[in-house]
């Protein structure tokens, strides 16, 4: 973990309740020695726990936990990295040829919700608890009073983490840490965005978002026959709904797919469910520089939201650092995919010999079954910094989702360098913006236009731009307001593709954002690439005018 993710989540889990009991769970009154697993075996199954999750949701939510010792509330950022798992105590340290194995993260800090830890033995349907207790730990310069800790066995766990091999000791490849929040690196060997359980009223009229959480967890011993795959079992819980989770993991050098069955079962009338939920940062990048204020290039976690709609259609929409809160909507029905990317993987782009931007995963989500009418819903704030995610996604049903009702969903999650799937027409490689009005290669100086106006240039590669001879490409250019003039399509050998160059004029004083849509056709007309879309924020009429404009001329 390093700085940013644990401010990141220590601010997300800034609220949490308590965790509900769990009928049937009771605590062996002895420790198994071969095992840190110390509870009483009981029987298991994802049915048990779907209708523990449906019963749990006809019940009072079950509130704020009570305080945490003061030694762990107090515990800055460092001090609680420090706190580190003894790898002698994993999870499946025993395990003969093991590949996997599993570590825990200490409660402290904004990490107050006390998660429940069972380990589930696919042999006989048995889970037995994992008890917290301090010999699990070392805590050498963390400050820690292990005297308020030691008696505590219903401290829990914050979460847990995965570890592959060869590096079973030294380096997780995948999380699961605060609220419903996990992760994995994607093979890199870099973290970068988060996804979620589940996201409620992210943005919905006056209400504020909530942030279920994960309250307890199922780790099953992988079998022999499969070892770089697992199943994790979650139950959710808050305010406003419960749900049952399975999480089947398969692993391989980092890369991590996961399928997810989701069943979530309302408490409360909901407005905005989102399921599938992504977090990601959008700082500056090739379209945005507002917030670029280092020397660095770029900043960012994901550069775009890729959509393959339900009617087969490819959509890549530009990330963005806005100056005010932007929410927009996307009307599908049972769409094929969406996600994240990350897909400029170039050192040069970012310079960033820290936080190795240029290795961060992108997160694709597949559905598993059909998820009706609903939106792909796309919510962006604005950030001065690198340290905050300000990009969030997820799917939103069109469904009411009332008090009582239960709701199933299956996806599947790809955490990689590039997505499983792209569009087999041309894909959109770049997106750059800047001032516009005249010819390009042409340095306007002190003769600047008349007519303010910006300039859109938006790069695409793919083979389907290699027409047969006589057949041109024709930029299919629509904007919600203004006009779109001055359009050229140049050929750019440095990255084997083309670029759509048009200048962006307005016809009113507005501000709202801009919609803006792109694709290529060929001149005997067929589609030639996905489609762009865009927003710009024009700015205020008093600031359309060129840097160092000549006296007068502006008047």
């Amino acid at each position: 973990m390093d700085r940013r993710s644990l401010l990141k989540a220590s601010l997300a889990v800034a609220t949490y309740c308590g965790v509900p009991s769990l009928a049937g769970y009771a605590t062996s009154a002895v420790a198994a020695e071969s095992s840190i697993a110390d509870g009483k075996p009981l029987s298991f199954s994802f049915d048990i726990l779907k209708q523990h999750a449906r019963q749990l949701s006809s019940e009072d939510y079950g509130g704020a936990p009570s305080p945490l010792p003061t030694t762990l509330a107090n515990l800055d950022p460092i001090s609680y990295q420090k706190i580190q798992y003894d790898p002698d105590h994993s999870l499946w340290h025993n395990l003969k040829n093991r590949m996997l194995d599993v570590q825990f993260f200490h409660v402290g800090m904004g990490f107050k919700r006390r998660v429940r830890m069972f380990s589930l033995d696919p042999a006989t349907h048995k889970s037995r608890e994992i008890h917290f207790r301090p010999d699990l730990f070392t805590y050498k310069g963390t400050g820690v009073d292990v005297s308020q800790i030691s008696h505590d066995q219903q401290l829990g766990f914050a979460g847990f983490r995965v570890f592959e091999k060869p590096q079973l000791d030294s380096h997780d490849f995948l999380s699961f840490l605060g609220a419903s929040y996990f992760r994995a690196d994607g093979g890199d060997g870099q973290y970068g965005l988060s996804a979620r359980g589940l996201a409620i009223d992210t943005f919905y009229k006056n209400k504020t978002e909530e942030f279920p959480d994960f309250v307890a967890f199922w780790i099953e011993t992988p079998k022999p026959s499969s070892s770089t795959t697992f199943t994790v079992y979650a139950l959710l819980d808050s305010p406003s709904a419960t749900g049952a989770y399975r999480f089947v993991m398969h692993c391989d050098n980092g890369k991590v797919r996961m399928d997810i069955d989701a069943n979530i079962y309302a408490r409360e009338d909901i407005g905005q469910l989102g399921v599938a939920p992504m977090t990601s940062m959008f700082s500056c990048g090739t379209n945005d520089r507002r917030a670029c204020m280092t020397f660095h290039p770029q900043i960012h976690d994901s550069d775009r939201l890729s959509m393959w709609r339900g009617n087969g259609e490819w959509i890549c929409r530009p990330l963005d650092n806005p100056e005010h809160i932007q929410f927009n909507a996307f009307a599908d029905e049972n769409p094929k995919g969406f996600g994240l990317l990350q897909l400029d993987r170039d050192f040069a782009s970012y310079q960033d010999t820290v936080d190795g931007y240029n290795r961060r995963p992108s997160l694709w989500v597949e559905p598993r079954s059909e998820w009706g009418k609903g939106s792909i819903n796309l919510m962006e704030l604005p950030t001065t910094g690198e340290t905050l995610d300000n990009i969030v996604c997820f799917w939103n049903p069109a469904e009411e989702i009332k008090k009582g009702s239960a709701h199933y969903f299956a996806y599947r999650l790809y955490w990689s360098p590039t997505p499983p799937f792209k569009s087999p027409l041309a894909n959109v490689y770049a997106t750059h913006d800047g001032i516009g009005g005249f010819t390009e290669g042409w340095a306007p100086g002190e003769h600047w236009p008349t007519i303010w106006a910006r300039r859109f240039a938006v790069d695409f590669v793919g083979n389907t731009l290699n027409l047969p001879k006589g057949q041109g490409i024709d930029p299919q250019i629509s904007v919600s307001s203004g006009e779109a003039k001055s359009i050229q399509v140049l050929h750019v050998p440095e990255i084997n593709g083309y670029r759509v160059l048009f200048d962006w004029y307005p016809n009113n004083a507005s501000t709202d954002p801009v919609n803006m849509r792109l694709y290529l056709k060929s001149s005997a007309g067929n589609t030639l690439s996905e489609t762009w879309l865009y927003q710009y924020f024009p700015p205020a009429p008093a600031d359309r005018r060129y840097p160092d404009w000549p006296a007068g001329k502006h008047d």
